[in-house]
């Protein structure tokens, strides 16, 4: 099992939080650093306010050297897909060739009002969302020399370079989730390298993988070619003074985060980590949300990374 570390920096960080918890990710051997795409925070004003995540990662790609940097999830709302394929491959090329792109519909009206970004209904966002996929994966997948043309009712493209072109090839991984019964599995299946399910239990999970699993099989594709991942609050202590003391800063309980998340002892964690790995997980987003606290990833990495 991979271990990453995943953010929320509209709850409240700056550039210089984000990049301290990268570094000491890199550091500690974690897999990557992630963070969310949003621009409002949730329950809390979220001082000193947002940064954008590409920008962001444009920043960490020059700043740190070996971890592997990307989103959960980029809203196909906030951005054209033309643009944001040549951000990605910037940044792609700003680090080495460590991006990897997490693209959703975007959910999150109160965002969108606050700065003035279009909120269409969830029909709308998902056909959005599958041209956007559609137009990225082609542009990244246009031969040296050739154009890309899609003919498409949102995002049309005509006789593109299809430039600048990521380090990685054929591509940066694409991550595709979430829990929709029908049009997330099928464009994870047709667009994704890695399919994620965020704040979901084991039930849940073997049920949307045997989904995605069948939209695999209906398209021809082998499911074994999918990365399977979940995301999960984490809030572990070396006793249950800590886990209590981690719970609180964050605003949770103990029993609801072991119930909803990944908490309590290493040993329980551990357990836990086991059981999704069981299902198929083969990578975890460890979800920080006291960015400050950055004894809780080493204690992480020390007491439960090597036994998973």
């Amino acid at each position: 099992m991979e271990l990453r570390v995943f953010t929320e920096p509209q709850q409240g960080a700056t550039y210089d939080d984000l990049l301290a918890v990268a570094l000491t990710a890199e550091g500690l051997g974690f897999g990557a650093f992630f963070r969310s795409d949003h621009y409002l925070g949730m329950g809390t004003e979220g001082l000193p306010g947002p940064t954008d995540a590409w920008v962001t990662l444009a920043g960490l790609a020059r700043d740190t050297t070996t971890i592997r940097l990307g989103t959960l999830m980029t809203s196909a709302t906030f951005r054209l897909p033309g643009p944001l394929a040549i951000a990605v491959a910037g940044v792609d090329q700003m680090s080495g060739g460590r991006v990897e792109l997490g693209l959703g519909a975007g959910w999150f009206e109160d965002e969108h009002t606050a700065y003035g970004i279009p909120f269409p209904g969830t029909g709308e966002r998902f056909d959005r969302l599958e041209e956007q996929l559609a137009v990225i994966t082609g542009l990244w997948a246009t031969p040296e020399g050739e154009r890309f043309t899609h003919e498409g009712p949102h995002y049309p493209v005509t006789d593109s370079p299809a430039l600048p072109r990521p380090v990685q090839r054929p591509r940066p991984p694409v991550i595709v989730g979430g829990r929709g019964a029908r049009r997330t599995p099928d464009l994870a299946a047709r667009y994704a390298d890695e399919f994620n399910l965020p704040f979901v239990d084991e039930a849940f999970t073997a049920l949307q993988v045997g989904r995605v699993r069948e939209a695999c099989e209906r398209q021809g594709r082998d499911p074994a070619t999918m990365t399977w991942s979940n995301a999960l609050v984490v809030c572990v202590g070396a006793d249950e003074a800590e886990v209590a003391r981690r719970a609180a800063a964050i605003g949770r309980e103990p029993a609801e985060l072991r119930e909803n998340g990944l908490a309590g002892t290493p040993d329980e964690v551990v357990e836990k980590i086991r059981r999704f790995a069981a299902l198929g997980s083969q990578r975890t987003y460890l979800q920080v949300l006291d960015l400050a606290d950055l004894d809780h990833l080493r204690l992480i990495a020390a007491e439960v990374a090597p036994h998973v």
